[in-house]
């Protein structure tokens, strides 16, 4: 009979209205991102911008590191009528939805429009990561601690399902329509925000009322600082700092590696739309409900170890791009290991039907990456975030959630930025070595961080003595 209980208190959380604002949610602010990292960047490749220039526009994502400078704001002007969250809401997505409609009237060949695509891309990036703010602080708001893995799960994927738009409609469009029509049609869908920020209500939270700006800037540090201690307040920093590190730099250019192994447009967005899509699916089942089970700081093990993996297979498919070897070919001939296990099984055929049929640029190998990809860093991100979630308090969730999220985002803004020099330096292997060094830190830092099986009460009072 408990048993039962729990399953049907499970399947109630699952079955939620917060879990359906959890997936508009997560879409809203997925959204602004991809449409930068994989829309804008595989536009200004098939303009023929090149591989370094494209890069470097990761540094107008700056606003994605330094939200937390304004967040403060947030919480202290806003409309009553309106709301706090739903306030800023409104405001963001309806420039964004602007500044997108903007864009698809540039072309990257006009030199000087190319110069206002670079501003209309910082001011995306901006109020993107204004939009972030409010919505993981009404996240945050609506959703119990024991909410939070599956929440922050669903949140998540949802937030990587938006960017199957951007790199999976809108790259099949590009291939049919003017690149200007296809901007504007991904633009469309941030109307999903908009009736999603119109429909919600505030959620009913208590709040200290006249906060002085001095208040809202200095206590929500203050409070972070009197809660970890200074030495578990500097571990934090640093765990946030390079959990995703290796897995950011991986995919910062990941569209327009696809298109330079020779993949059209339409095979990425098919791959993207079929295999993206599933593997998503079952992470957010899955990551959710085993999160709802083991807890947050076992799966940051486990899906952070499944978030390394994953860029073996990018070192994996650029070996073979590179070599031009057929894996499969190899597998299937007379001397492999398949062909002759099936010899001596008395099939013989197995390698005239098989031999061949996985030319490269391979579709199968691309599947497997984008598959893993997505499910690997997908998982990855869900308990990270469920993470920085818990580790904020009281009323400064909007700050504290910003700081945190600003931090994870400060490797991708300024390092990423180098990846195509890096990647004209050194290749494409051997920058995904690089990038699977840089991803082994942050797992080390779990020893201290989330000690496997280890109670997050404990490990809150293990912080506080050893400060």
């Amino acid at each position: 009979m408990a048993q039962t209980d729990k399953q049907n208190s499970v399947l109630s959380r699952i079955y939620s209205k917060r879990m359906f604002l959890c997936i508009c949610l997560g879409f809203t602010s997925g959204l602004p991102f991809y449409f930068l990292y994989n829309l804008v960047a595989a536009w200004l490749k098939d303009e023929g911008i090149d591989i370094s220039t494209i890069g470097s526009l990761s540094l107008l994502t700056i606003p994605y590191a330094w939200k937390f400078i304004w967040a403060p704001a947030l919480d202290l002007f806003y409309s009553n009528r309106v709301g706090r969250r739903r306030t800023w809401m409104f405001l963001t997505q309806i420039i964004l939805l602007y500044c997108f409609i903007m864009m698809g009237f540039c072309s990257p060949k006009v030199g000087f429009q190319l110069n206002i695509i670079m501003i209309l891309y910082f001011t995306v990036a901006f109020f993107s990561a204004t939009q972030d703010i409010a919505l993981d602080a009404y996240r945050r708001e609506i959703l119990s601690d024991e909410e939070l893995g599956l929440g922050n799960s669903i949140f998540v994927n949802a937030y990587r399902f938006a960017g199957l738009i951007p790199g999976t409609l809108s790259l099949f469009l590009s291939d049919h329509l003017p690149w200007s029509l296809t901007i504007i049609i991904t633009a469309l869908f941030m109307l999903v925000g908009l009736m999603t920020t119109f429909f919600i209500s505030e959620p009913q939270v208590a709040r200290t009322a006249n906060r002085s700006l001095k208040e809202s800037v200095v206590e929500p540090f203050k409070e972070l600082i009197d809660r970890k201690g200074r030495i578990g307040l500097l571990a934090m920093i640093m765990f946030i700092f390079l959990y995703k590190f290796g897995d950011s730099m991986a995919t910062a250019l990941v569209t327009p590696f696809y298109m330079e192994m020779g993949y059209t447009k339409t095979v990425i967005g098919t791959v993207n739309k079929i295999v993206g899509f599933w593997a998503l699916l079952v992470g957010s089942i899955v990551g959710g409900i085993i999160m709802l089970k083991i807890g947050i700081n076992k799966a940051l093990w486990w899906f952070g170890l499944a978030q390394i993996v994953t860029i073996l297979g990018f070192v994996f498919i650029t070996h073979v791009w590179q070599n031009q070897v057929d894996f499969v070919s190899f597998l299937v001939s007379s001397d492999g290991f398949i062909n002759g296990t099936l010899g001596r099984l008395g099939i013989e055929s197995f390698h005239s039907n098989m031999a061949g049929s996985f030319e490269f640029p391979n579709s199968f190998l691309l599947s497997l990456v984008v598959c893993g990809e997505n499910l690997g860093a997908g998982l990855g991100t869900a308990c990270f975030v469920a993470y920085m979630c818990r580790e904020t308090k009281g009323n400064y969730i909007a700050t504290q959630l910003a700081l945190l999220t600003a931090l994870s985002a400060l490797p991708k803004t300024l390092f990423t930025s180098r990846a195509g020099y890096i990647i004209n330096s050194v290749g494409y292997e051997n920058f995904f070595i690089i990038c699977y060094a840089l991803a082994i830190p942050g797992m080390l830092m779990l020893i201290y961080i989330a000690p496997y099986g280890e109670a997050v009460s404990e490990n809150s009072e293990k912080e506080k003595v050893s400060a």
